[in-house]
């Protein structure tokens, strides 16, 4: 027997086929010069499309017969359908070409289920193929009538765009109407609401989905009224403004206007009991539906100026809601009635409304006197004659206090309720009893309105939420314009930004308080001056902090609490100088205090400066900074001792600790800068562990790992493409295929869109053919077909798709998808299908014309071009080409000895019988699996470059 009659035999073959692996595989060439027709398919949700591009242009003309669309040019061309035959998109059934009389005809059959819609963008022609509808469109709403009386707001198309706009902390939000719109903004609960009574449709398309002053903003209609509804924090300030068909609606603290106070009474001329609201400008009330609720609003929108109802008040049957424009109300009474008429605004029930008689309002006799009285600025405090309580003690005093509230005429006079109501609440803040201080001035304020636009008011409030800690509700106390051009104030807006951490804010705000600040008790007094040094410190400014400081060591009567955290400061300003040994033996004494709010960041910073000179071991400092974690909670000392203690695990290569600890701190204070630099640590950690190399020294399955547990911290972008790659290329390395198509995978499915989404499916698609999944490589790349994709990732997205082709057994599809193709990966694909046709003469042929005039080069062959040689000449053997058999081995004899495999190409090329050959001699020919992994290895050498599928710096690999 020879030896070509033993390969012949089915075992053999059977045995060559399942050792002999791919042949080599190298970057796609140049992309050839377009055809006169370009065709290009793209798959979305709800549609698939077919575009028609054109060299030079041709009208398109068409006609349909039933399922079948015939496309008519009136040029002729050779289009490339074999996307569309061997995958056709959703809802194609068949497509093919004809050529009428220099003409091209493009016949699509769509699905039983689909229909087509033709359509020209930028001068190419298109049809969309889509599910037909099951139901007839919904009939059109009538546009709504123009309001009477006055010009109709809508505009041109029935849409309002929602400007937005923001400068420093305040978020405004524009309108542009068409004329004069009546509008209303209120609050009620967690929501802003801004009503207008033109049913337009409000485009928030442009606008953040969140921001620094809301957390969601949602947009309703309704017949007669449109409405934002935006959800912000408890306390934030708001404000609407209105001039000509113009509104400006702003959120949070800055230039405000005082609107104009809408006043409510009986109205006692006419029964049953009904309430009457004096409102300029009102239009028509409307009832809107609140979806968080479940229920519906009575709003009252008016034109501008804007005019508004200072606070809450409640009856039995509904409740007035607080407004900064217009009213509105709660309906607790489902028989509510409420009309329009002129600038009045009546709401009543058929049978009344029940409300306390007339008679009612007589006062009572005056309250004792001897009440804490106002300070020269409304913002000051004095804790020295304000809780004084005389010889009966604490609770006879309040009793007294109490006890004239409620014997106190109502009204706004010095001898009236609201008098008495201010002296108690001042007694309170001077006693340190914040809370109850609180209380009672939102009381006040639900009584008369119009406190809210009394400087002391809001300035007495603003102290009391500082006591108890509220520092954002007090700063929108603060940032009342009523006490926008007040030193005493200033001073404790001051105070309140250097507590958040605001150091610019901070100074900027102190600048406008000096005049006040002698005014203030010593403790107070000193206060300030640390918080100044603090924002001096924090902005860099030692020399100015140095000075803070030692006014505020000099403040008289200062108690051993503050005199401590002023000395801590100092010690951290020490620091700053570089006085390293001085500003350790302070906060080493400091840290013995009994105070833990203190004593934890004296000991932090003695722990980080010791660890810096050495003077403590990485474990010690790790075990003192991991106990502080839990001694102090809850403010920016604690973000602090994470922050340290995450770059010293990262220093000593502790990086999952260094990750899990910096996020142990989720999103506590985000406004605080040790929040947003902490925040920072973590991503530039990340950044650094998978993008800039630092977890190379880790095991690939380990570094996988830990990337999964974190991967919340990929970075949107460019960024968190590459470090997908770069564990990617790892995992590629030591043959972990699944683990590196399960990151691709994620990428494709959840964060890319358009061309990087068909760049990394691409290389999904490599992965998937590397690791013999043909089927789920050719779902990757048909996924995410689209019409924009570079000609190089098409002719590589090609290729693979070719390949899985073959890997399914489907070689007509494949030759017929790279029949263009005259590049060398395009051959080799067409000969390794030769090869599994058992084509043997054109395989034989395919494999020798790869081969080139490589015989020319002196030199070792590459293992690659070794495997095409073996298989070209056990090709011409199966072929019975004796005459190319000998062709190989003159021209490639003079390789054998340098060879990988020397004894098998031998064999294979010297074409004896087999009776001359051992058992050993014939396993050489067969047994080539490392020389035919040339195409894993080649494929290997591309995700090493770290580059996206398309990109130049893959050619040639």
């Amino acid at each position: 027997m020879t030896l070509r009659q033993l390969l012949r035999s089915s075992v053999a073959a059977a045995v060559i086929a399942g050792t002999l692996a791919p042949s080599g595989y190298a970057a796609p060439p140049p992309p050839a010069a377009r055809a006169s027709l370009d065709v290009r398919v793209a798959q979305a949700a709800d549609f698939s499309r077919i575009e028609f591009h054109w060299s030079g242009g041709a009208k398109l003309v068409s006609h349909r017969e039933g399922q079948t669309l015939v496309l008519r040019f009136n040029r002729d061309a050779n289009p490339d359908l074999s996307t569309l035959k061997i995958a056709p998109p959703r809802w194609l059934k068949a497509a093919e070409a004809r050529h009428i009389n220099g003409a091209l005809e493009i016949v699509i059959t769509l699905t039983d289920d689909a229909d087509a819609r033709l359509g020209n963008a930028d001068g190419v022609d298109f049809v969309n193929l889509f599910a037909r509808p099951g139901a007839p469109p919904a009939s059109q709403t009538p546009a709504p009538a123009a309001p009477i009386g006055r010009p109709n707001p809508m505009p041109a198309g029935g849409v309002v765009k929602v400007g937005f706009d923001r400068e420093d902390q305040q978020v405004t939000l524009s309108f542009d109407w068409a004329a004069p719109a009546g509008a209303a903004v209120f609050r009620r609960g967690e929501a802003v609401w801004i009503v207008f009574d033109t049913p337009a449709r409000l485009d928030i398309s442009k606008l953040p989905s969140s921001s620094v002053r809301y957390s969601k903003i949602q947009a309703l209609k309704g017949p007669d009224y449109t409405a934002l509804r935006i959800v912000t924090q408890a306390g934030t300030p708001y404000v609407a403004v209105g001039q000509g068909g113009s509104w400006k609606i702003s959120l949070g603290p800055g230039t405000q206007e005082t609107p104009d106070v809408i006043k409510v009474a009986r109205d006692e001329s006419v029964q049953p009991a009904t309430l009457s609201a004096t409102v300029s400008g009102v239009t028509k009330p409307v009832w809107v539906a609140d979806p968080a609720v479940g229920d519906k609003l009575m709003v009252a929108p008016a034109l501008g100026p804007s005019k508004g109802l200072p606070s809450r008040r409640d009856y039995v049957e509904m409740a007035l809601l607080q407004s900064a424009q217009g009213l509105a109300a709660e309906a607790y009474a489902s028989d509510l009635v409420v009309q329009a008429s002129g600038d009045l605004l009546r709401i009543g029930r058929p049978k009344g409304l029940i409300l306390s008689p007339i008679s009612a309002n007589t006062p009572p006799e005056e309250a004792a006197a001897g009440a804490p009285q106002p300070m020269s600025m409304p913002a000051l405090i004095d804790l020295d004659t304000w809780p004084k309580t005389g010889s009966g003690g604490f609770l006879a005093r309040y009793n007294a206090l109490q006890g004239a509230v409620a014997a106190a005429p109502e009204g706004e006079g010095k001898d009236s309720d609201r008098a008495a109501r201010m002296a108690l609440a001042r007694f309170l803040v001077g006693s340190q009893m914040s809370f109850e201080a609180i209380g009672v001035l939102n009381a006040a304020g639900r009584k008369h309105q119009t406190l809210l636009g009394d400087a002391e008011f809001r300035g007495l409030r603003g102290v009391a939420k500082v006591f108890a800690g509220r520092l954002n509700e007090a700063d929108a106390d603060f940032s009342s314009p009523v006490l926008a051009d007040d030193p005493s104030s200033a001073l404790w807006r001051g105070y309140i930004s250097a507590k958040q951490g605001q150091w610019a804010d901070a100074r900027a705000k102190f600048a406008g308080g000096g005049r006040a600040l002698d005014l203030f008790p010593p403790i107070w007094r000193a206060r300030f001056l640390h918080a100044q040094a603090q924002a001096a410190l924090g902005v860099g400014d030692v020399t100015g902090a140095m000075q803070w400081v030692t006014k505020a060591l000099d403040t008289p009567k200062v108690p051993v609490e503050d005199q401590l955290d002023i000395r801590l400061t100092q010690a951290r300003i020490f620091e700053a100088k570089g006085e390293k040994v001085r500003a350790r033996r302070m906060f080493e004494a400091i840290a013995k205090a009994p105070y833990d709010r203190i004593a934890t960041p004296a000991m932090l910073h003695a722990t980080e400066l010791g660890y810096a000179k050495g003077q403590i071991s990485a474990q010690k400092a790790a075990e003192v900074l991991n106990q502080l974690r839990y001694r102090w909670r809850g403010d920016g000392v604690e973000l602090e001792v994470i922050r340290s203690l995450g770059r010293l695990y990262i220093d000593q290569g502790r990086y999952r600790e260094a990750l899990e600890v910096l996020r142990s701190a989720g999103r506590q204070l985000p406004d605080r800068p040790e929040a947003v630099a902490l925040q920072n640590d973590l991503s530039n950690t990340f950044r650094q562990l998978f993008l800039q190399g630092l977890a190379d020294g880790m095991q690939p399955v380990q570094a996988v790992g830990l990337f999964y547990d974190f991967q919340d911290l990929t970075p949107i972008g460019a960024d968190g493409d590459q470090m997908v790659r770069n564990l990617v290329r790892r995992l590629v390395d030591v043959d972990l295929l699944d683990d590196a198509a399960k990151l691709l995978k994620y990428q494709v499915d959840n964060r890319l869109n358009g061309v990087p989404k068909a760049q990394v499916a691409t290389d999904l698609a490599w992965i998937y053919l590397m690791n013999k999944k043909p089927e789920d490589a050719l779902d990757a790349i048909n996924a995410t077909r689209t019409t924009i994709l570079p000609p190089a990732l098409n002719v590589e997205r090609r290729l693979a798709t070719a390949r899985a082709l073959m890997g399914l057994g489907r070689f007509d599809d494949a030759l017929e998808l790279i029949d263009r193709d005259a590049s060398r990966d395009g051959q080799e694909i067409r000969a390794e299908i030769a090869w599994k046709q058992h084509t043997w003469p054109t395989a034989g042929a395919l494999y020798e014309r790869s081969l080139g005039d490589r015989f020319k080069t002196p030199g070792a062959l590459s293992p690659g071009d070794e495997a095409r040689l073996l298989r070209s000449a056990v090709a011409y053997s199966l072929a019975d080409d004796d005459k190319s058999l000998a062709r190989l081995r003159q021209r490639w004899s003079g390789f054998v000895d340098n060879a990988s495999n020397p004894d098998g190409l031998r064999v294979a090329l010297q074409g004896m019988n087999v009776e001359s050959l051992s058992a050993s001699d014939f396993s050489r020919v067969t047994a080539d699996n490392e020389a035919f992994n040339g195409w894993i290895g080649r494929m290997k050498d591309r995700f090493r470059t770290g580059q996206p599928a398309g990109s130049p710096a893959r050619a040639g690999k």
